[in-house]
């Protein structure tokens, strides 16, 4: 057993927790009878189920043990061709912020508002001195 080539469609047919199979780098596993004793859980594993689940596996870090037993679950290898390709995100596009504008408004208001408090200041310390 092994020797066999599945699709990602016929693996997609085993997910549930009496018939659970999974992809991991590009290799399917029958994991049914692990279900109960995985750390994680039953749920997790069949969340995997139906794609490619090499990243699942992976973020996780398990141990040098636990990729040892895989062996025992291995049932063939997955058709490559089968799983869609990976969509590489793109974040949306963001309207344009111009600095330049903010900063020349800036200016424009400091230019009006500077002269105008040195002429208060200067009216200030005039009637002060009258005074």
């Amino acid at each position: 057993m092994g020797e066999k080539v599945y699709t990602l469609e016929e693996v997609s047919k085993h997910n549930t927790n009496k018939d659970c199979w999974l992809v991991i780098n590009g290799k399917v596993y029958d994991v049914t009878k692990f279900l109960e004793d995985h750390p994680g859980g039953d749920d997790v594993l069949i969340s995997s189920t139906g794609k490619d689940a090499t990243d699942d596996f992976e973020d996780v870090g398990h141990s040098t043990t636990a990729r040892a037993m895989m062996d025992e679950y291995y049932v063939g290898d997955i058709d490559t061709s089968t799983i869609p390709a990976k969509v590489k995100y793109t974040p949306p596009k963001q309207p344009y912020y111009n600095q330049d504008k903010t900063s020349d408004f800036i200016i424009k208001l400091l230019q009006f508002l500077v002269p105008l408090a040195i002429l208060g200041l200067a009216v200030a310390v005039r009637f002060y001195t009258k005074a």
